[in-house]
Formats: C-alpha cells, sequence, structure tokens
C-alpha cells in the first residue's frame, strides 16, 4: 500500500470530524513573531530531546493538537516516548499493559479514572494511538496526598515519610514572576497571600518530581525524544521545562495553546514558550 503523505495524516487527524483540512491552525514562533506552518514547527521541535505541549485540559482541540504533534512526529521515524501529567508514576504497570496489549480497556479505564478526572473521550485517541503504534507512555505525577498537604499548610507542612516519596533535594524557590503567571494560568485572582503562596508551592512540586521523572526516564533511555501533556501552568518554560534544564542537559522546546486571558499571542515572551498554537 502507497504510504499517506505526512500532511495528509496530519489534516486527517486535525480534522477528523469533517472539517475542512485547509484550515489548518498556524503557529506562531515567538523567538521572530513569524507565523508558520504546522508542518514546519514539527521539523524545528524534533531537534530538541524534550517537547512540551499545553493543554486546558477539558479542551477537546488542544487534545487533537498533541495528537497530531505525536503522530507527526512518529511518521518522521523518531523514536518516542509521551509523557503524562495525567498519571501518577506509580501508574506505569497498567500504562505499560496498555501499550503492549495485555491490558483491555475493561480493565484499563479505571486505573485511567484512579488518576484523572477529565473524561476518557477526550484523551482516548492519544491513548488509542500510542497502543496501535506501541508508543510508550510515562507516568510523570505524584501522589494525590503529597499535593493536597502543600496545597493547605505548604511544603513544611510535608511529612518525613511525604518527603521520601519525593526526589531528593526537592525545594520550593517561588518568584515573582512565577506566582504572576500562575494566578493568571489558572484565572484564581481570589488567593493571595499565605494561601496562594502554598499553591505555588503544590505546582512547585507538581513541576520538580515531573521534570525528575522526564530526566531520570531519558538517562536510562538515551535513544528517545519524550513529548509531555501537561497544563499549561506546567508546560510553561518556567514550570517543567526551567526544572528539566535544572537537572540535566537535555534540550527542550515549549508549545502551549493560547488560552483568552491566561497565554495571549501579544504578551507572550521566549521566557514563557517558543510556539504558540492559533486555535
Amino acid at each position: 500500500m502507497r504510504k499517506i503523505p505526512l500532511l495528509l495524516v496530519v489534516a486527517l487527524l486535525f480534522f477528523a470530524d469533517g472539517k475542512n483540512g485547509a484550515d489548518a491552525p498556524d503557529v506562531l514562533r515567538v523567538r521572530n513573531g513569524e507565523i508558520i506552518a504546522f508542518d514546519r514547527m514539527v521539523e524545528e521541535v524534533k531537534k530538541a530531546k524534550v517537547i512540551f505541549i499545553g493543554e486546558v485540559h477539558n479542551v477537546r482541540e488542544h487534545h487533537r493538537s498533541e495528537l497530531a504533534l505525536i503522530a507527526a512526529l512518529h511518521e518522521s521515524d523518531a523514536p518516542l516516548v509521551i509523557g503524562l501529567e495525567m498519571f501518577r508514576s506509580d501508574g506505569n504497570a497498567a500504562l505499560d499493559a496498555w501499550v503492549a496489549g495485555t491490558l483491555p480497556l475493561d480493565k484499563f479505564l479505571p486505573s485511567y479514572y484512579d488518576n484523572w478526572r477529565e473524561p476518557w473521550p477526550l484523551y482516548r485517541d492519544v491513548f488509542l494511538y500510542a497502543r496501535e503504534h506501541r508508543i510508550p507512555l510515562l507516568g510523570l505525577n505524584i501522589p494525590h496526598d503529597i499535593a493536597e498537604t502543600v496545597s493547605r499548610g505548604g511544603f513544611a507542612s510535608l511529612s518525613r515519610e511525604q518527603k521520601k516519596r519525593l526526589p531528593p533535594g526537592i525545594s520550593c524557590d517561588i518568584d515573582a514572576r512565577y506566582m504572576d503567571f500562575i494566578r493568571k494560568a489558572y484565572a484564581d485572582h481570589k488567593r493571595n497571600g499565605k494561601g496562594f503562596a502554598r499553591f505555588c508551592e503544590a505546582q512547585m512540586v507538581w513541576d520538580k518530581t515531573m521534570a525528575w521523572n522526564v530526566v531520570e526516564f531519558l538517562k536510562r533511555n538515551p535513544g528517545r525524544t519524550m513529548v509531555v501533556l501537561a497544563g499549561a501552568g506546567h508546560a510553561w518554560k518556567r514550570g517543567i521545562p526551567e526544572q528539566v534544564a535544572r537537572l540535566s542537559p537535555f534540550t527542550y522546546t515549549a508549545i502551549l495553546p493560547v488560552v483568552p486571558d491566561q497565554v495571549e499571542k501579544k504578551t507572550v515572551t521566549t521566557q514563557d514558550a517558543d510556539y504558540l498554537l492559533l486555535r
């Protein structure tokens, strides 16, 4: 059978609901403000060891963008692994079995919902594509109780046993720019003072732990490129990417969706992202 051209594959993935493929969204390259085609972005991001793509969890179009990126990279023969904010690192056995084809959907779904609250149909196509093409899936997240403890009482409220379940040497250093971005990203202007500082500390624990899981996997599997699917507040450069850079020499690129009042085309800089998806 003749191989379907890559650009056609990407277009079909974006517009499987019958929309005109000619309407495929463009991309803003942040460093020079140039609008480029999606396939041009794919060619450029292939150079990175870690590719972060942000989402708003309940926006279906963002998941289509994630799938299109994964498919385009896979079609270009890049050896991939998909890192997931949506799964804890202790959920990797279920992910491995799913990708291997030994865990049927009805057995996998309880594990999915134990890890994530968003409806399965939003993420289904990404998981099915990974299974079909045997692309490894990696859970990056931390136990719920640790995030909740930090949100309520700050990093200092973690017990000794809880800290043992985090990467070594983890701490919380929060600057004003980080706090401001998290406020905008989560549209949470009512939180302030100690309450908001604790919320930011929880974000930092998430970011640093997920970064550590990314780096440790790539150290063990140096031949792979990782695509990380995470909320925009984690995928922006001061989130997980900055922590990856602190822990390793791995190159990364950050792709964010445009989200009104959160990630704006007119205010984003290269300190925030490398590319914006204009959809």
